[in-house]
Formats: C-alpha cells, sequence, structure tokens
C-alpha cells in the first residue's frame, strides 16, 4: 500500500467509501478553513502533517508514516538544511500543514519554509529585548507553535503571546500573558483547544508564582487563569483547589513585602483527552527549591506538602475548573518538576483496559496513572536515585530522610541531581512496540542549603542553596573523573511490565528529544553532535548523521506529494550547555553550536558545509592579587548571579561567553559597565546593579581572576607533559 495513500472510511451518499486523507485534508487547507478542532482530534488519521506539538493531542510523538523503514534507513540523506540566525540553543518542534513548515528558534523567533524544497517564505522577529535573557534559567530557547484556524500562535522569551497570519507571517494580535516587571519567561509552546490558545510560564528559580492561562484564538482576550499555588491571603472566595492548596503551605512568605512566589510554574508539558475533556498540566519546582525557607516550620525546618508543586494537575480547558491532581514529590525540594513530557494512551494493565496517563519527571520515577481519575497505577525508577526507595499502594514516594536537606540542614549528594534523570526533552510512544522511549541521563547533585538566605527578586537564582558546593575543584583528573559518572540513556521503557526493554547509552547527557515512526524506527540526536535512527523493537543503531552541533530537539516525520520526510532542528543549548561547559572540560572536546533546520529523505544527496575550526581564547589572565576573603565573596556571588549562564567555576560553555578568557577581565572600568552598568544590556547581558554593588562586582572579577589562573597553570602542566 503507498505509505501516503492510505485509505480512510468516508461516509458518503449513506455509505462508507475509501479515500485518501491526504487529499482529503489537502482540499481542507485549499478551501481555506484552516485547522479545526475536528482536524485536531483526528490527527492521528492524518500522516502527512504534524499541526500540534505532539502531532496529536496525545503527544505521543508518533508518525503512522513507514516510507522509511528497518529495511532502508541507511540510505537516509540529507534533502535540505537551513542555517539559522541565532547561535543558542534549538529546543522547537516544527509544524508541517499543507506542504509547508513551520518553526520557531532560540529568541522566539519565527520562520516559514517550503517543506519539501525548503524554500523560506517569511520569517517573524518578536525583537525580545537582550535583557530578557537574564531571567531565562534555561537559554533563550523556544519549544513551538500551535494552530488554529489560519494563525498561529507562539509565546516570546518576554511573555507575549502572539497571533501570526499562517500565509504571510503578519501579526494579527498579540497580547501580554505575565508581569514583566518579574522574572517571568515563556519558553514552551502554546496548545490550542476549542478556540482556546492554553499557555504557561517559567521562572520559578527566580520568585514568580506559576500559572496557566487561555486566550481566545480570536482576539487574544484571557479566558481563565489557573494558578498553581495559593497566594497566601486565600479566603471563602478562593477557588476551592487553592483553599486546599493553602492548608499544605505555611503561607506566611507568600505575602507582604518581601514576599515570595513559591514557584510551580507551567514552562512546558501539557496534554489532552477529547473524550474525557480533560487537560492535563504539568506544574514545576518550588520556590526557592529549599522548603525550609519556601514553607517553614516551627523549628526552622520545612513543612507541607505545598500543592501543587511538582504534581499532574487536571483541569476543564473551555473555563479552567480543576477535576483532579497527582503529586510526584510532596514538598519537593531538589528542583523535581513534573513538567516533564505527558504521554495518554489505552492500553491492558492486569486484564483490564485502561486509559492511562505517563510521565518520566525529574525526580526519577516512571509514572502510569488512570487519566480518568489521576489514581496512581504504578511507578518505578528509569534511572538511578537515592532521594527515595521506592513508592507506597497510595502512590507516595518512600523517602531517604538523609536527602531530605530542608529538614537536616546538612548537605546531601542526591540522584537526580536538578537535572533531574529526564528534563524537557520529550519521549516518544510507539503503539505497536507498546514502549516509551526516554531520553534519560544520571547526574546527581550536592544540595547545601544556605544559611541565612534571603530572596533577590531582582537578579540571581533564588534557590536557597549554595550553587559554590559543586564547584570542581581545578584538579583536571578530579573534574574528567566526576564529569565521568555523569552518562545519558535512550530508555525503551515497558509501562505495563513498569521496566527497561533496552537502552543504549550515550557519550553524555542532554541528548534530543525523540520521535517513533511506523517504519519501526526512533529518532534521536545527541550531544556527540550526531543525528541517530534505531530499531523500535530492539535498540539498535541502524543510521547515524553527523551534525556538527549537538542536537537537542525533538525530530518530526511528514509527507508532501507521497514523499516522506525527517526534520529536526539542530543546535546545542539549554540548561545543561549554559550551566556546564557542555559536559566536556576540556576545551577542544566542547559542543559547538551551529544552528540549523536539517530535513533528511530517502536518496537525499545535499550536504552540510565543511565543519569550522574552532579556536577558543586564548587563557592569558591578568595576575590574582585579591585577598582570600574577596575571592571568597565574588564566587559566591558568581555562583548566585552568573554561573547559570556562564558555566560554575567560571568554566564556560562552548557558545557563550568564558568569563576566563574574556578581555574585560583585566580592566576593572570595562567589567563594571558590564557588569553593573549594562553597556551590553542589548546582547543580553543586562546590568545586575540592582543586586550588585560596584565593590560586590569587583569582587565577582577578582575570582574569576583566581579562577582563571588556577586553569592557566592546569594548561602549562598539560603542554609540559604533552611535550615529554
Amino acid at each position: 500500500m503507498a505509505i501516503m495513500k492510505w485509505a480512510l472510511p468516508i461516509l458518503v451518499g449513506g455509505a462508507l467509501a475509501l479515500g485518501s486523507c491526504e487529499e482529503m485534508l489537502g482540499d481542507q487547507f485549499a478551501g481555506g478553513e484552516g485547522i479545526t478542532q475536528t482536524m485536531l482530534v483526528s490527527a492521528d488519521s492524518d500522516s502527512a502533517n504534524w499541526m500540534s506539538h505532539g502531532r496529536t493531542y496525545s503527544e505521543q510523538r508518533f508518525s503512522p508514516l513507514d516510507q522509511i523503514n528497518v529495511g532502508n534507513v541507511g540510505d537516509l540523506g540529507l534533502h535540505w538544511f537551513a542555517d539559522l540566525d541565532t547561535a543558542r540553543g534549538q529546543e522547537a518542534t516544527p509544524l508541517v500543514m499543507d506542504g509547508k513548515l513551520y518553526v520557531t528558534t532560540a529568541w522566539s523567533k519565527v520562520k516559514a519554509f517550503d517543506a519539501a524544497t525548503g524554500e523560506p517564505l517569511w520569517d517573524y522577529d518578536p525583537q525580545v529585548p537582550g535583557e530578557t535573557a537574564v531571567k531565562a534559567c534555561c537559554d533563550t530557547v523556544n519549544r513551538g507553535l500551535a494552530a488554529w484556524g489560519d494563525s498561529l500562535f507562539f509565546g516570546t522569551l518576554d511573555g507575549r503571546l502572539v497571533a501570526l497570519d499562517r500565509g504571510t507571517g503578519e501579526v494579527q494580535w498579540e497580547t501580554l500573558t505575565v508581569d514583566q516587571s518579574q522574572s517571568y519567561t515563556v519558553t514552551g509552546a502554546p496548545r490550542v483547544i476549542n478556540g482556546k490558545v492554553i499557555i504557561g510560564n517559567g521562572g520559578a528559580e527566580f520568585g514568580v508564582r506559576g500559572y496557566v492561562a487561555a486566550y481566545d484564538a480570536e482576539s487574544g482576550e484571557e479566558a481563565w487563569r489557573f494558578y498553581t499555588v495559593p497566594e497566601g491571603t486565600e479566603n471563602e472566595e478562593s477557588p476551592e483547589y487553592l483553599q486546599a492548596a493553602a492548608e499544605t503551605w505555611n503561607t506566611q512568605v507568600l505575602v507582604g513585602s518581601d514576599a515570595i512566589g513559591g514557584g510551580g510554574t507551567v514552562w512546558d508539558s501539557m496534554a489532552y483527552d477529547p473524550e474525557l475533556d480533560l487537560l492535563y498540566i504539568g506544574v514545576g519546582n518550588g520556590s526557592p527549591w529549599n522548603r525550609a525557607y519556601r514553607s517553614p516550620g516551627v523549628d526552622g525546618t520545612g513543612e507541607g506538602d505545598n500543592l501543587y508543586l511538582s504534581s499532574i494537575v487536571a483541569i476543564r480547558p473551555d473555563t479552567g475548573e480543576y477535576v483532579w491532581h497527582y503529586q510526584t514529590t510532596p514538598g519537593e525540594t531538589w528542583d523535581y518538576t513534573a513538567t516533564q513530557h505527558i504521554v495518554l494512551a489505552d492500553m491492558e494493565i492486569e486484564g483490564e483496559q485502561r486509559q492511562v496517563l505517563m510521565q518520566a519527571p525529574k525526580n526519577g520515577f516512571f509514572y502510569v496513572l488512570d487519566r480518568a481519575t489521576g489514581e496512581f497505577i504504578s511507578g518505578e525508577p528509569y534511572t538511578g536515585l537515592n532521594w527515595a526507595t521506592g513508592i507506597d499502594e497510595n502512590g507516595r514516594p518512600i523517602e531517604n530522610p538523609e536527602t531530605r536537606i530542608d529538614k537536616t540542614g546538612k548537605p546531601a549528594l542526591v540522584l537526580p541531581g536538578p537535572l533531574g534523570g529526564h528534563n524537557w526533552h520529550p519521549m516518544a510512544y510507539h503503539p505497536g512496540e507498546n514502549l516509551v522511549y526516554i531520553p534519560a541521563f544520571e547526574a546527581g547533585w550536592i544540595y547545601s542549603p544556605q544559611a541565612n538566605w534571603k530572596p533577590d527578586t531582582a537578579r540571581g537564582f533564588n534557590i536557597g542553596m549554595d550553587m559554590a558546593a559543586n564547584d570542581l575543584p581545578p584538579d583536571l583528573g578530579i573534574r574528567r573523573q566526576v564529569e565521568g559518572t555523569i552518562k545519558g540513556m535512550l530508555v525503551a521503557w515497558d509501562p505495563v511490565a513498569q521496566e527497561a526493554r533496552w537502552s543504549v547509552e550515550h557519550p553524555g547527557p542532554w541528548n534530543g528529544g525523540l520521535l517513533a515512526t511506523g517504519g519501526g524506527l526512533v529518532f534521536q540526536g545527541n550531544q556527540s553532535s550526531t543525528f541517530k535512527a534505531y530499531d523500535a523493537a530492539s535498540g539498535s543503531e541502524l543510521w547515524s548523521f553527523a551534525a556538527q552541533t549537538g542536537v537537542v530537539a525533538p525530530p518530526i516525520s511528514y509527507s508532501v506529494n507521497g514523499e516522506q520526510y525527517v526534520a529536526v532542528l539542530a543546535g546545542w543549548g539549554g540548561a545543561f550547555a549554559t550551566s556546564t561547559d557542555g559536559g566536556l572540560i576540556d576545551k577542544d572536546g566542547a559542543v559547538p553550536n551551529i544552528s540549523r533546520l536539517l530535513v533528511f529523505k530517502l536518496g537525499g544527496e545535499a550536504a552540510l558545509p565543511e565543519m569550522p575550526e574552532l579556536a577558543a581564547m586564548p587563557l592569558d589572565p591578568p595576575a590574582s592579587r585579591a585577598s582570600a576573603q574577596t575571592i571568597a565573596a565574588g564566587g559566591a556571588d558568581y555562583a548566585r548571579y552568573c554561573a547559570v549562564c556562564h558555566g560554575p567555576a567560571a568554566v564556560g560553555a562552548s557558545y557563550l561567553p568564558d568569563l576566563r578568557r574574556s578581555g574585560a577581565l583585566g580592566n576593572r572600568a570595562t567589567w563594571a559597565s558590564i557588569v553593573h552598568d549594562g553597556v551590553l544590556t542589548a546582547n543580553g547581558m543586562a546590568s545586575f546593579s540592582d543586586s550588585l554593588d560596584k565593590e560586590d562586582v569587583e569582587a565577582v572579577r577578582a575570582y574569576v581572576i583566581h579562577r582563571a589562573n588556577e586553569d592557566k597553570a592546569l594548561e602549562g602542566a598539560a603542554d609540559k607533559v604533552a611535550r615529554r
């Protein structure tokens, strides 16, 4: 049977006839009807297009296309590519409709192409102010678009929801969805349900209060807003679900002039069941992470489950009405978000057909829930963990008390760390194999409670932890040994047996999102700058492409005129890439960012340009003359305000400035003009004058000079060894 001419029963004159769904949907697009609710609900029957973030409302990221399959994937070749103008992390899922491909890039830009040829059609730049970058915990990324009618919708990093004409890229309307005086950002893809555009936001690390909201697709007017944590002043007029949440918090810290937002941002995952009419949202971590500060008990330790942090919540998409919730990590204190990819499926469990919801959140357990009621069905570790020993029959974790740093007040090495066992990178589900493919990893972290911590709502992480506790010593051997313990895996997980059927180990963590196909394939990019295809049943590697850059975004598959394509955004970035040097201390092995859209087909013959030479700036700092006290103070401020972009211990990422090598390091006035006065604000380096005075800024410079001299000495020692 021809791949793109598969048959769909169509009612004609009271009888069932067979017609081409591709042709039928093509007629709908050509007739100007645009995307409708019927089309989104029946998207699983449309293999040609990819009309929503996870292809279907169930977010399975499974394409039934099988023209590219286990037998011929070796003939897959690059067909066309497009270089991007944003050399930051690329995390978006493209949409494909009527032979046109639409994609967002870093800095919230949007581009449209002919999906078969790569011809550029239009592009749009929302002109996000550069200073917004310092509000983003995890790079200036964007994860994608939503479609409805003849419009495309996306969120901008600075919190706007924008509607574009799908044909021209012209702005139809834009609505501000956040309070821009606070450190809110929007990086996730919206969803559209029955004409309502639904979008959340990020910023929990900076002290905001999380919510998800719906906006009218025609006008941009807000229809409802669902807050995920209490305000602290709940009364009988507050929604019942928030009154119930307030009973699980010490809400005194949520009110007053020094109030913290509480966190709970809905920054990524959503899924929808049209039959049950339930929208499922994943809720993020607390603000600050340390519950002892966020919800203090009378003895100075943390108290309460702190609903609805780290929870999956089911709500009515038309009204925002609460229906049920399940909390994966009660009283979370480790940045264990439940914002990770949510997948819906139907399957037989213990002889009973169940409507299930599946998630592998940061905390390391794979959950299977009844999606109608929220009932816990099962949960087992999909990666290494030590914060809990299991989950009891009520679905509550059995905690390891030694890792409860909000109660002990003592540092603890906890697995997973704040990057989680699985982060934002989407999973995929293959219904034929009944397997969920997880981009998992192992990376622990030392959670060290910070004494006398105070929130800073102007700048910097508000986590209540000593971030410098995880700085590695300058000894290169120790650094490599520690980095070598961080693992990345592609895990094929059986959700019924709750065990891995197979797994593939990657050289490091932070590997790409996933796509499963009807051709028996699983596609994934990785940190090692390759894009690969695996056998969905066995995990055998069948094909590989040298992408020249790390691939973290999830692929899609679509067809035009009966020919199947696979597309993926390439471009190294995101939380791990900016907060470390890419997992590789040795700069000769650092992962570069070369941002591109790559599109493949069988017999594709395009070739990428030759890989450019990447030469690091010399490590030639001024002499370190500051006192140990000044260096220590500068190190503490660096960890809180600088490390998230420029790397712990000043070991910079491969595509953001490595401050040890900065030309400004040797000039006190130039350094102050950048860090304190904000002369590079337009480039994304905003002023930190609200949090650091000039003496503090100079101490940070002294710390970076100290670190640069330590590492220069290491380079010299390595050179001597090499010359022997």
